[in-house]
């Protein structure tokens, strides 16, 4: 494995990761910038705040889908170790992207997505971490950062080192992308799922 491969490995994977759905889809159902709206993310909770419930959908599952793709096509022609480089830097193109100024969304969607692609188990493992979180706190920005912690241990036990390492990676990037979130709850002023100023995890 050459330098030369992980270096494209990381730029494609960059580059997949910064396609910003959740702006395109807002713009052409023609209802606006989705970052003039509640929390300004570009992710699929805040772009379930225009209302509509099927481009949020769309924009979860291509937010997840471009993590996978990132991971499976650099496995398929570099291997291993490129794929662990560009789904962590698919991860950083959706959270900083450079079309908006390295301004996006918070990343959990395209994280999930590439766990689907590294470990199927574990990618269940996290999901049912935030499902159990989110119904018993209600905090959707809890629940994704409570995945996030859980992800590196689940992918230890059930993948490896290597694995564990990226997600280790790629959850401290999330708890900085949530860093105002963890403000408001610790101060207990974070709204909860399904209130109207909801700001969460995508």
């Amino acid at each position: 494995m050459t330098l030369l491969f992980l270096l494209v490995a990381a730029v494609g994977g960059y580059f997949l990761g910064s396609v910003p759905f959740g702006l395109v889809l807002v713009r052409l159902a023609g209802l606006g910038d989705i970052r003039d709206i509640g929390s300004k993310s570009i992710g699929a909770t805040n772009v379930l705040r225009t209302g509509r419930k099927d481009l949020a959908l769309a924009t979860l599952l291509l937010d997840a889908g471009k993590g996978g793709i990132a991971v499976l096509l650099a496995r398929y022609f570099f291997g291993e170790t490129a794929a662990l480089i560009a789904g962590v830097a698919a991860f950083a193109g959706h959270c900083w992207p450079i079309w908006l100024g390295f301004k996006g969304g918070k990343g959990f969607a395209t994280y999930l997505g590439t766990l689907f692609a590294f470990n199927f188990i574990v990618a269940l493992l996290v999901c049912l971490t935030w499902a159990v979180v989110a119904f018993a706190r209600r905090y959707s920005s809890l629940s994704a950062l409570s995945a996030a912690a859980a992800a590196p241990v689940f992918a230890w036990i059930w993948s490896g080192p290597y694995l564990s390492a990226a997600c280790a990676v790629i959850s401290i990037f999330l708890y900085y992308r949530h860093k105002e979130n963890i403000l408001r709850l610790m101060n207990g002023t974070e709204p909860k799922i399904g209130g109207e100023k909801s700001q969460s995890a995508s």
